[in-house]
């Protein structure tokens, strides 16, 4: 199963869910792999973190994607910029499911319009992948409404299918990355650990 994550607008987050997610896999006991063709290789530079900390679980990241036969083997995760929409588009086409990290503003949804004809246009000769969309970096208050508008406006976008779990902005995600961790192995019972638990079995059906 390759999973891209991917949006059409940079700030979205989507480097941290990777990360996130692929550990939280990991964790389930799956063989996880994330194909890093981010310029900013920020997943990399976290998988790094852990070998020269001797974290275990390691993370594997490639920066090549692989071929169907190859990407069909194990879970694989897929990370990926705008600012290289070759390497964006060979994703799409190559996929099995997309998932959409959306930030909950005007501007995140235009974008993901616009990311849904890139996706239309290069799936245009084969199966349309599955699209799953979440907000993410939501503002915590629970009765944001930007947040409820975002919610609304995915739910409206075709073919996208809009998951209500969400992540919150958190300290949490951002420390991640400079510590190597997983927000579950940082803080197992932590509200930003739950969060991603209630998202990832939403992604993978858990």
């Amino acid at each position: 199963m390759m999973t891209l994550y991917a949006n059409f607008k940079g700030g979205t987050g989507k480097s941290t869910i990777v990360f996130n997610m692929a550990m939280w896999r990991i964790s389930k006991g799956e063989k996880v792999t994330v194909c890093d063709l981010d310029p900013q290789r920020t997943v990399t530079d976290v998988a790094d973190i852990r070998e020269e900390d001797a974290v275990e679980p390691a993370l594997k990241v490639v920066h090549k994607l692989p071929t169907k036969a190859t990407g069909a083997k194990n879970d694989w995760l897929i990370d990926v910029g705008t600012s290289d929409m070759d390497a964006l588009r060979a994703a799409i086409r190559i996929c099995d499911r997309i998932v959409i990290p959306v930030t909950p503003s005007q501007a995140d949804i235009w974008a993901t319009q616009h990311f849904l004809g890139i996706i239309t246009e290069e799936r245009k000769k084969g199966k349309m992948p599955p699209v799953l969309a979440f907000i993410n970096r939501a503002d915590p208050h629970p009765k944001s409404r930007e947040n409820a508008e975002t919610m609304e406006a995915l739910e409206m976008l075709d073919p996208i299918v809009a998951l209500s779990p969400r992540m919150v902005q958190r300290l949490a995600f951002r420390r991640s990355f400079s510590e190597g961790l997983a927000v579950f192995e940082q803080e197992p019972n932590g509200k930003a650990a739950a969060e991603l638990d209630t998202l990832a079995r939403a992604i993978y059906a858990k």
